[in-house]
């Protein structure tokens, strides 16, 4: 069958030519109700060769929904974020979703707090949310679908979904305790975000616990997650009449700075300093870094905060809790890939 390429193509045609009703089209781009495989994949295929496209904004007006949700981050200098986004894409599609991403400054919210007025999206995700976030107030009041992801906020009652941050903190501690390290610095940051507050607290008790606090000398934190910002940290940690022996840095991309900080004062990783980071981007597996971090569950974490938010969308009443997944220390040539000792 031919079709005027300059006529748009509908539903109805792509039933006729896939040999299927105008409803089983509909349900397979709607991705609901039951339709054999063999019968989607054909009616794609048909809709494909034919080069139609679903028409989102007259199912928006029947269904009073958009298929859009919004995804508010900040701080994409940071790989973690883009693998973030990265991630959550396919997952969204597979959901039949589409992202529409708001990069904002923390201290500016505008262009997501004007989305969620206008309920231009079906559901929100927030990377960047805390106490004082006023996206999230403006979400939560317009009783629009939200999660929280690599975030959490405490007395609110929505999903969220995080890495166990303190407990990853506190692997790092025993790590360098049980190793022999004596002179252990922390490079940290901001406490708003719960994920750096969680790591501090976790690192900071384990090593009161084990009789070795964390000395205020040793301790230098920074206003911004950047390179820069590690490498100066950590320039000034190195420059002490007795620097540290260790640096457990808050995310990774601090921890980079602090590698190379190491190598303009002539210090030795791991000989002289072990580093540890946090986040396992991409970078710190390589050869010029191989830094040993704590790895979060990126993919398990997206998976979870995208079914959340769908079930929501779609009507859960499920009373919204707190998902909590594990970490994992890996282990590289920054710590001299010593071996993490047994608990105990």
């Amino acid at each position: 069958m031919v079709f005027d390429r300059l006529k748009s193509v509908t539903s109805q045609d792509v039933a006729h030519a896939a040999g299927v009703s105008q409803a089983t089209v509909s349900r397979v781009f709607a991705k609901r109700g039951n339709v054999q495989p063999i019968t989607a994949e054909q009616v794609r295929r048909v809709a494909g060769e034919l080069g139609y496209r679903p028409n989102v904004m007259a199912r928006a007006m029947r269904t009073s929904r958009t298929g859009t949700v919004g995804i508010v981050v900040s701080r994409l200098g940071n790989p973690l974020y883009p693998l973030m986004l990265q991630t959550l894409g396919p997952k969204m599609v597979d959901a039949g979703l589409r992202m529409v991403v708001w990069s904002v400054d923390e201290s500016d919210e505008t262009c997501a707090i004007d989305a969620i007025k206008e309920r231009s999206v079906d559901g929100v995700l927030m990377m960047t949310a805390t106490a004082e976030s006023s996206a999230l107030r403006e979400v939560v009041k317009s009783g629009l679908p939200v999660v929280l992801i690599n975030r959490v906020v405490d007395g609110l009652p929505l999903d969220q979904v995080e890495s166990d941050n303190r407990a990853g903190g506190t692997c790092v501690a025993h790590y360098f305790a049980a190793t022999g390290r004596r002179r252990i610095a922390l490079i940290g940051g901001p406490q708003a975000p719960s994920t750096i507050r969680n790591r501090d607290l976790g690192f900071r008790d384990q090593l009161a616990a084990l009789g070795a606090p964390l000395k205020k000398q040793l301790t230098a934190y920074v206003e911004n997650f950047s390179y820069a910002a590690g490498f100066a940290a950590a320039m000034r940690l190195l420059e002490l009449a007795t620097p540290p022996d260790a640096i457990f840095c808050a995310n990774d991309v601090l921890a980079l700075g602090a590698r190379d900080a190491a190598r303009r004062r002539g210090v030795r990783v791991p000989e002289d300093l072990w580093l540890v980071g946090y986040d396992d981007i991409d970078m710190a597996a390589w050869d010029a870094f191989d830094l040993t971090t704590i790895r979060q569950p990126i993919n398990e974490m997206c998976q979870i905060a995208t079914d959340l938010l769908v079930a929501r969308i779609g009507g859960s009443t499920k009373t919204p809790g707190k998902t909590v997944v594990p970490n994992d220390l890996i282990i590289r040539g920054s710590t001299g890939r010593h071996p993490f000792p047994a608990l105990g």
